[in-house]
């Protein structure tokens, strides 16, 4: 009754403690939604926008009026005064207003290119969450891929393992030789060296995920794994043609470029602003006051006031040939960003492209992998059923059973690559995964 009560009680405690030590599976949401708050990379380049939004205040607070307030107090020291006057005290308060009437406008285009800049640098956030939420997928599926695959191996391993023993039987009654039996379990140890070389690989996919999303290293992660069906891999792809056509119309990286042409433009003004004449409006007030004077502190401050009011005008007439050489600079930066959103446009091609190109060659690779392994299954059963009655040797047996497992992992890898792809393109076309 005593060890019953303690039974019960030990498997009462490991119930209470499974919770506990349950490992955490991260969704493909999940994991996307924890990178976006923690990856560092993605941090930075915010701070980078908070940074050009406070580029923005300060181009419009340079339209504004500036205003400055000085005071000077001086003592000096004249021994030899006939009044006997030794020590005598200055002061002086001053305040002066500036305000910019025109530049060329150049202190409005700067204002424009500073709100561009902004722009740019929040498609510059958008542009790297996409790259990281991207490589997630890809790492993602890569993880699902291997589980099956190892679960595919440890499948091969167990029957590996039937054959060795029906190997030793059939040695132990003379209907097969130690030379045979040997190739068996060599067989079986290649069977186990391929789990754990495919367990190795899923690792490191892992450690590559926790690492994007700022994972601690001690903290434990898996992955969940979804059902994945025949029919998803079937599924229609969009065309090439429907998916860049979208992506051109929302993908970060081309809204950037074509920012980058209208900020081009914006500069090319501001350089050639430098031929222009530039009219500074300016006031000042100012008061003095003197100990030597009879008159009050007080009453030399209001009778010293002296308020003062003008225009400046400034005409370039030559620099050295220094706006040219900023207008020629700024007529070249805009070629380069021209050239800059055709280069996008062009990789954006290409990668779609690529993931197009891919997507439709594994999708036709599933499908001939799938007859293939029906094949290969219906034929390494039969040779199984043949091996055991003596009528077929080991060589025919391992073939059968490689060809086999070559035919299960291109199903695999056929049909995961499919899904990566498929789900890659539905990405660039509607920034969903």
């Amino acid at each position: 009754m005593k060890k019953m009560r303690t039974r019960l009680c030990l498997a009462l405690l490991a119930l209470l403690a499974l919770p506990v030590c349950a490992q955490k599976q991260w969704t493909l949401d999940e994991c996307i939604s924890y990178a976006m708050q923690h990856n560092i990379t993605l941090q930075k380049a915010r701070l980078s926008q908070q940074s050009a939004a406070e580029d923005v205040k300060g181009q419009k607070g340079a339209l504004l009026p500036t205003l400055s307030a000085s005071t000077n107090q001086s003592v000096g020291y004249r021994p030899w005064q006939d009044n006997g006057v030794a020590t005598v005290t200055n002061g002086q308060v001053n305040a002066k207003v500036d305000k910019t009437y025109y530049n060329g406008n150049r202190n409005r285009n700067n204002e424009r290119l500073s709100k561009l800049s902004e722009q740019q640098a929040e498609l510059n956030v958008a542009e790297q969450a996409n790259s990281i939420e991207e490589r997630i997928c890809q790492l993602y599926v890569q993880c699902l891929y291997l589980d099956e695959a190892i679960k595919v191996d440890r499948a091969t391993l167990e029957t590996s393992q039937k054959n060795e023993q029906r190997g030793q039987e059939m040695v132990d009654v003379g209907m097969m030789s130690k030379a045979d039996q040997a190739q068996l379990s060599a067989q079986r140890a290649n069977d186990e060296y391929n789990i754990v070389e495919a367990e190795t690989q899923l690792a490191n996919y892992k450690l590559q995920l926790r690492q994007l999303l700022e994972l601690d290293a001690t903290a434990d992660f898996d992955i969940a794994v979804p059902p994945t069906t025949s029919e998803q891999a079937l599924s229609e792809i969009p065309s090439l043609q429907s998916v860049y056509d979208q992506a051109l119309a929302s993908r970060p990286e081309i809204e950037s470029a074509k920012l980058g042409i209208e900020s081009s433009n914006i500069s090319l003004a501001v350089a050639k602003a430098g031929w222009l004449p530039t009219l500074n409006l300016t006031g000042g007030l100012s008061t003095s006051t003197n100990s030597l004077s009879n008159n009050g502190w007080g009453n030399q401050m209001k009778t010293n006031v002296n308020m003062s009011g003008g225009l400046s005008l400034n005409v370039p007439i030559f620099d050295g040939k220094q706006t040219k050489t900023n207008v020629s600079k700024a007529r070249i930066q805009q070629q380069q960003a021209q050239l800059d959103l055709l280069d996008k446009q062009k990789q954006l091609y290409q990668t779609i492209e690529g993931y197009w190109l891919d997507a439709t060659s594994n999708q036709q690779r599933f499908r001939a992998a799938t007859a293939s392994v029906a094949s290969a299954e219906s034929s390494y059963e039969l040779l199984q059923e043949q091996f055991n009655v003596g009528l077929k040797n080991i060589v025919e047996l391992m073939t059968g059973k490689n060809n086999l497992l070559q035919a299960q992992q291109n199903q695999l890898q056929a049909k995961y690559l499919t899904l990566l792809n498929q789900q890659l393109l539905r990405f660039y076309a509607n920034n969903s995964l």
